[in-house]
């Protein structure tokens, strides 16, 4: 594996941290106007772009842009899965399982060769 296979992932990995606490972290917050969360969360959204877009730079040199959306669609999930669990205090249910190994299913096709036909 070379770096332009391995090194959007992680930058995914950093970049979706960023982003789920920019979407979501602010729930934990209830003594803050709406306004200010908004702009909270557009910094710390502004971050995440620093990794997202060199992840994708990179990652296109050996992957589609259909391969890097859904290895991000993954990695997204996974961070979500782990931040509800462990900032938000949520569980997770047998239905979510379902449905992430649903978007799973997915993903494996997306990264399968090209079925004939």
């Amino acid at each position: 594996m070379s770096i332009p296979h391995i090194a959007p992932i992680l930058l995914l990995v950093v970049s979706n941290v960023f982003m789920t606490f920019a979407w979501y972290g602010h729930l934990k917050v209830d003594s803050r106007p709406l306004w200010a969360l908004v702009l909270i969360s557009w910094g710390i959204a502004f971050f995440e772009y620093w990794f997202a877009v060199p992840a994708n730079r990179i990652g296109h040199q050996v992957y589609s842009a259909a391969e890097l959306k859904t290895m991000q669609e993954v990695i997204t999930l996974i961070v979500f899965a782990g931040f509800s669990v462990l900032w938000l205090g949520e569980k997770l249910t047998w239905n979510h399982a379902v449905g992430f190994a649903f978007i799973a299913a997915g993903a494996f096709f997306v990264f399968r060769a090209p079925i004939p036909g």
